[in-house]
Order: structure tokens, then C-alpha cells, then sequence
């Protein structure tokens, strides 16, 4: 299907191209949003007459679009959810999560415009893309912790806080807290603890052993 751009579609083109697209995303996206209308000889002059006045209501909501971009810029949300010692959430975080935080710190804007292909299912800090206006976007830091605290580690690191991280990253504090050769030491007696312990245990097996050996004695004895 043919259609007339009534405003820039990436990877599509400009206002007032006349482009070939699959009939499906026309019908279902392009032509119910008003983003294009039929590539009709009538929609045609209608779009001639119109396109001053097109032009300008675009030029002004881009420009409108470009302050706002300048206040998000660099902006931060936080969104505090449920998540498994590795980092998967129970749940995710859809681009409904991501507007309404945005439109809480005070900017408008609605689901459609976040540029987000899947739900985010783990945690940690994202890049996402805002869609301001067609020829406008900024990137927002979205942060997914599960409080505030590890929040705020997250957004120093850039990395999610997450249990197998903090064994691997605690290892060499651990071994920091002995003194040189004491963690050997302590090692070793835990081993010599071990080793007792075993030969206590075959000592208490070889009694048991030359007691029963004892009773099966007595019991041949009696018989004879």
C-alpha cells in the first residue's frame, strides 16, 4: 500500500513522502495513529493545501520537543522490584513502568514514546531510548534494584548488585582480614580438625566391631 508521510517516520522517510508499505502496519499503526494518510489523488491535493500549516505545527512541536530533551537529559529513575539472589526479576519492567516514573519526576510522556524492544527481566542500569518528537529523542538511565540502597551502588558501579557478584567481589576482602599466613594456618586446622574426626570415627567403628565379635562368642560357646 502507498501512503503520504504526514510527519518523519525513521527508516521510512520525511513529511510528504509518498512510500510502499505493507498494508498491515498502514492499517494498524500508520493510518489509525495519523501519521500518514491513503496515497490517493485526493488525499494528495488535501496534503498540498495542508502542508504549510503541516510544517509549521511540526516545527513548533519540535521545538518544543528539543527543551524537553535538554531538561531530561541525564535523567535518572529508579524502579525498586522483587529479584532471585542472581539478578532475575519476578516479574519485568515494561515501557508502562518507565512512563509513569518519567511522568512522576515531571515530564509527559506516554508509553509509546519509550524505546524499549522487550521487558526488562533482570536487574541492573539500562540505557533507554525516549521518543520525544519523530526528529527528537534522549536516553534515560533506568536503574532496576530491589531498594534503594543497592540503588545506589548500582548507579556508582553500573552494575547489578547480585549474589554471585558479591561472593566473587568479597573473596579478596575476606582474605584481607587475616594476616599474612594466618588464612593457611586456620585452613590447616580446620583439615586437622577433619582428619581427627575420622580417626575418631574408625576408632568408635572398631569397637563396635570387636564387640560384636565378642557376642558371636558367647553365642557359640552356649551352643557347644
Amino acid at each position: 500500500m502507498e501512503v503520504i508521510l504526514l510527519e518523519r517516520i525513521e527508516k521510512l522517510g520525511q513529511m510528504g513522502d509518498v512510500v510502499k508499505v505493507k498494508t498491515g502496519f498502514a492499517r494498524n499503526f500508520l493510518l489509525p495513529q495519523k501519521k500518514a494518510l491513503r496515497a490517493t489523488n485526493a488525499n494528495k491535493e488535501v496534503f498540498e493545501t495542508q502542508r504549510v500549516q503541516l510544517e509549521a505545527e511540526n516545527l513548533k512541536q519540535k521545538d518544543e520537543a528539543t527543551k524537553v530533551a535538554a531538561k531530561m537529559e541525564g535523567t535518572s529513575i529508579t524502579l525498586i522490584r522483587q529479584a532471585g539472589e542472581a539478578g532475575h526479576l519476578y516479574g519485568s519492567v515494561n515501557s508502562r513502568d518507565i512512563a509513569t516514573s518519567l511522568t512522576d519526576a515531571g515530564f509527559t510522556i506516554g508509553r509509546s514514546q519509550i524505546g524499549l524492544a522487550n521487558p526488562i527481566k533482570q536487574l541492573g542500569v539500562y540505557d533507554v531510548r525516549c521518543g520525544l518528537h519523530p526528529e527528537v529523542s534522549v536516553q534515560v538511565s533506568v536503574n532496576v534494584a530491589r531498594s534503594e540502597e543497592e540503588a545506589s551502588i548500582q548507579a556508582k558501579t553500573g552494575k547489578a548488585v547480585v549474589g554471585e557478584e558479591e561472593a566473587e567481589e568479597n573473596a579478596p576482602e575476606l582474605e584481607a582480614v587475616f594476616e599474612e599466613g594466618a588464612l593457611e594456618e586456620v585452613q590447616e586446622e580446620i583439615a586437622g580438625e577433619d582428619v581427627a574426626e575420622e580417626a575418631a570415627s574408625e576408632e568408635g567403628a572398631g569397637e563396635e566391631d570387636a564387640g560384636e565379635e565378642s557376642d558371636v562368642s558367647a553365642e557359640e560357646g552356649e551352643k557347644a
